[in-house]
């Protein structure tokens, strides 16, 4: 069992935000399905803390799926994060074997529900993991309809031995098509290149409207 949250942590977290002076900030969190809220009570003081202490700092949560409840979603939501984010990381077939909890649908879902709920959606997904084609434009058909607004595609690299291996090398051509694509599906703004990840320019995403 992890420990419980760290309540210096948002205090050390909002001064540092602080110190560096920064403009734009992106904050994410280990899945804390242990916690009867999933930690979304925690996250809510964490945004506040960051607000009062730079109020001229704007947000992106990066979150869990929170086992898809929209009564912690909306904790989040209420927080004012100026931009929410929730990774669907992959698509539909290899979800089973690529995330050992979340699902594919349920991802969809928070991404939905933020939507609907009037906040900036965003999400991300990796290729290289033996994906398709045609997964790929589902996937981002998929995000759109959900009502995502932004989007990051990058590519999957091996973190370590006891994790999946690469399948394939994507070329920055066919990221430079699939951004192409997304963009004429719909989004707003499309990351999409080997080495983006989900905090890629992501002081630009919250002009999203």
């Amino acid at each position: 069992m992890p420990l419980p949250p760290d309540p210096q942590e948002l205090e050390l977290l909002a001064e540092s935000i602080k110190t560096m002076k920064l403009k734009h900030c992106v904050i994410t969190s280990v899945d804390r399905d242990d916690l009867s809220d999933g930690g979304a009570s925690f996250w809510v003081e964490v945004i506040k803390r960051i607000k009062e202490v730079n109020p001229g700092t704007t947000i992106e949560s990066l979150i869990p799926d929170f086992d898809g409840k929209t009564e912690h979603i909306q904790m989040i939501i209420d927080a004012g994060p100026e931009v929410i984010s929730h990774n669907i990381e992959t698509v539909k077939r290899l979800t089973p074997f690529i995330r050992t909890k979340a699902r594919y649908d349920k991802s969809l879902d928070v991404i939905r529900y933020i939507s609907a709920k009037g906040k900036i959606a965003k999400s991300g997904f990796m290729v290289g993991l033996g994906e398709k084609e045609e997964e790929i434009l589902k996937t981002i058909n998929d995000l759109y309809e959900a009502g995502c607004k932004i989007l990051t595609i990058g590519q999957y690299l091996q973190p370590g031995l006891n994790y999946m291996e690469v399948v394939d090398y994507i070329t920055p051509e066919k990221f430079e098509e699939y951004r192409v694509i997304a963009l004429k599906t719909g989004f707003l703004f499309v990351e999409s290149s080997p080495l983006v990840r989900s905090s890629f320019h992501a002081e630009n995403h919250v002009k999203a409207n």
